[in-house]
């Protein structure tokens, strides 16, 4: 098969080096991809959202799949693109189309969502700038800590959790009245703190039949004990000790069931992955969000740990018959720590010189924002540069692993956390 990957972080880097191993990929190509997915298959230039680029490559090379990797392709559409063209129709793709997008593409349509299911989530309220004062009242009045969701896409970061209630007031006129993110603000969802422990969930369905993917747990702040901003994630591991038979059915009969349920209800064709973000709170899951596609870095430690050939699944989601395709999990853990450039999540500079990354053997290098020189050197060319992913017998293994192929690697000014997955070592102690 030829197999198109859209995307260039390092979710899309995992994406191809798992795909990369089935014996039915014939040729890869990953569009505009990194550094690190040119070793594997071939970039091609062109932009995740330049549908008319991407079809005309479709075409010319005989691409039988076609694997979405970030989002604003999904919410903008890339589906029903492929969907209304006659010469694209046939084409498998894994991604849902624009209807079921909105689960990410709209907070507040998320949220309805959810109330329409029954759905386990945070009590919440929208408000625009035609009801300002009416949102400045409200969270005035809320229970504090307080939560504030830009509605739209906001690249992981438009989330605030305001401490008191005079930061909800002003956070909230930041959103709605200076366009803190773009148009992506110009609804905010003010919801309920929910307390308790975060994890991520991942489901992969065809619109009918679902597979439960390993659990991960994600570490969204810059600083180390979850200090500073949020930023596009800095380092997961997975399992999640706490995800057990009993959590997971939980998990299955409250918030998986329903949400395929809904989405059938209302005539929404999905297929592809969910990523449900969830809070544990003693014992009982409650959806923070929903995601149309597999989380970054996330995807560095759940692909890891599916032993079976991926692209299998891949091709039962995209053509409905997952029910008929199964999967083995390894045993082992798998832990991924993040490098960054300095100033990350804030400005920073690109171009910086990567070395050392051909002498790391105990773990795997995914490359997130990289690129090649001229000299066929290896450049920094994003925030998130490296998700460096260790496997072990035991989490403590796993990260030591990473953390020994982290050590390995330089370039000026790098940056990462030094505390990725020593909360889950406590619980496990």
């Amino acid at each position: 098969m030829n197999i198109l990957v859209l995307g260039s972080g390092g979710r899309e880097h995992a994406f191809s080096w798992k795909i990369a191993q089935s014996s039915r990929c014939e040729n890869l190509f990953i569009a505009p991809g990194n550094a690190g997915t040119a070793q594997i298959g071939t970039n091609v230039d062109i932009k995740v959202n330049d549908f008319e680029a991407i079809k005309s490559f479709v075409l010319q090379n005989d691409i039988d799949l076609v694997v979405v990797g970030p989002e604003d392709p999904l919410v903008n559409g890339i589906r029903d693109f492929f969907e209304g063209d006659e010469n694209l129709s046939k084409i498998l793709m894994v991604g849902p189309g624009r209807a079921g997008a909105e689960l990410e593409g709209s907070k507040d349509f998320s949220k309805k969502f959810m109330e329409r299911h029954g759905i386990p989530t945070a009590r919440s309220r929208t408000f625009t700038l035609d009801n300002l004062e009416e949102g400045l009242n409200y969270v005035s009045s809320h229970p504090t800590p307080v939560v504030l969701k830009a509605d739209g896409l906001a690249a992981g970061k438009g989330v605030i959790i305001s401490e008191t209630n005079e930061h909800a007031r002003e956070t909230l006129k930041e959103m709605l009245v200076d366009a803190k993110f773009g148009n992506a603000s110009s609804r905010v969802v003010i919801e309920q703190f929910l307390k308790g422990i975060e994890l991520s969930i991942f489901v992969l369905t065809d619109g009918r039949n679902y597979k439960i993917l390993p659990e991960a747990k994600d570490y969204k702040r810059i600083g180390e004990n979850d200090s500073g901003l949020n930023t596009g994630g800095m380092g997961a591991v997975s399992p999640v000790p706490f995800a057990d038979d009993e959590f997971i059915s939980k998990v299955e009969e409250r918030i998986i069931r329903p949400t395929i349920n809904g989405l059938t209800s209302e005539g929404i064709d999905y297929k592809g992955f969910l990523f449900i973000g969830l809070m544990n709170m003693d014992g009982d899951p409650y959806v923070i969000e929903y995601n149309v596609r597999m989380g970054d870095p996330e995807t560095q430690v759940v692909l890891p740990r599916i032993e079976s050939d991926l692209l299998d699944l891949l091709i039962a989601t995209a053509n409905g018959s997952l029910d008929q395709t199964d999967f083995q999990l390894s045993d082992q853990a798998a832990t991924t720590v993040v490098m960054v450039s300095g100033g990350y999540p804030e400005s920073y500079e690109k171009g910086k010189e990567i070395t050392g990354i051909e002498n790391v053997q105990e773990s795997t290098v995914f490359h997130a924002g990289t690129k090649v020189a001229e000299n066929d050197s290896i450049l920094t060319n994003g925030g998130r540069v490296l998700a460096i992913t260790g496997r072990g017998d035991s989490v403590a293994k796993a990260l030591e692993n990473s953390y020994n192929g982290v050590a390995k690697i330089s370039w000026s000014e790098e940056y990462h956390r030094g505390d990725i997955g020593q909360d889950i070592l406590k619980l496990l102690n």
